[in-house]
């Protein structure tokens, strides 16, 4: 099942369609063609009547890192809301869960928020790296504040600070915790458990308990990489420096200068 993209795998399972995040040299970050691939997935399940739900996980140790700045600037992709993930995701009332097998940061979080049940592995790390990358991410600041409560959401944002999957399943932001050897078969025991609910009236609850979710205009997604602070952010990152309004940039442009 082709996703318009090499990097992501769509797969059956029985009834089951897997999705795999399949990028290792960028650190499964996603690009457009990507984020638009994952849209298609969740699309394709609602679309075949042979196919009952939806797991996405990804590969090695990382499951999804966010957005990569390079491949955005250089992707000519035309993305709509349509095209993305997250709305879909908000809306959809097939089940889906998210199988965190690594690394989950930025949009992997939103995602892990937004499926209707995020297992995680034992190994699994979480960061919201966003502000020190200069992009304000609306997402994060909408989806979490209901979820973990806007005192910790400010921490965990503000800080950038890396977390455990015990961390995030004791905060509320994932369902479950497994060992890393028993995640998909964990991920199917969740699937097996989700299809048990009567397809009707689950969307229908899904619904109701998304009300609760704001949805984030994609207009202020796509504005908030377009600054110029997210511009420097990016080309630090590249360049493996300091950002310029971190204090380490003044060190280091202190000591080259001293140096």
């Amino acid at each position: 099942m082709d996703l318009g993209t090499p990097h992501l795998r769509l797969e059956r399972r029985g009834r089951v369609a897997w999705c795999t995040v399949d990028n290792p040299v960028q650190r499964n970050a996603l690009s457009d063609a990507m984020y638009a691939g994952l849209g298609r997935a969740i699309r394709t399940v609602e679309d075949d009547p042979e196919l009952s739900a939806l797991v996405v996980t990804g590969v090695d140790d990382v499951f999804i890192v966010g957005g990569d700045p390079a491949a955005h600037a250089a992707d000519d992709t035309s993305l709509n809301e349509d095209d993305l993930p997250f709305t879909r995701l908000h809306r959809t009332g097939i089940p889906i869960v998210a199988a965190i097998n690594g690394h989950c940061q930025a949009s992997g979080v939103w995602l892990a928020v937004l499926a209707d049940v995020a297992v995680a592995s034992d190994r699994a790390r979480f960061r919201l790296p966003e502000l020190r990358l200069g992009v304000a991410a609306p997402w994060s600041s909408t989806l979490l504040p209901p979820i973990i409560g806007l005192a910790r959401t400010k921490e965990l944002a503000l800080t950038s600070r890396p977390f455990s999957a015990h961390e995030a399943l004791a905060m509320g932001l994932i369902a479950r915790v497994v060992s890393h050897d028993d995640l998909h078969e964990a991920a199917m025991r969740t699937v097996d458990e989700l299809c048990e609910a009567a397809p009707e009236a689950r969307a229908a609850w899904k619904r109701a308990a998304h009300q609760h979710i704001s949805l984030v205009d994609e207009r202020l997604v796509e504005a908030s990489i377009n600054t110029a602070e997210a511009k420097e952010g990016f080309a630090a990152y590249a360049d493996h420096r300091p950002p310029s309004w971190s204090p380490r940039h003044t060190e280091s442009e202190g000591a080259r200068i001293n140096g």
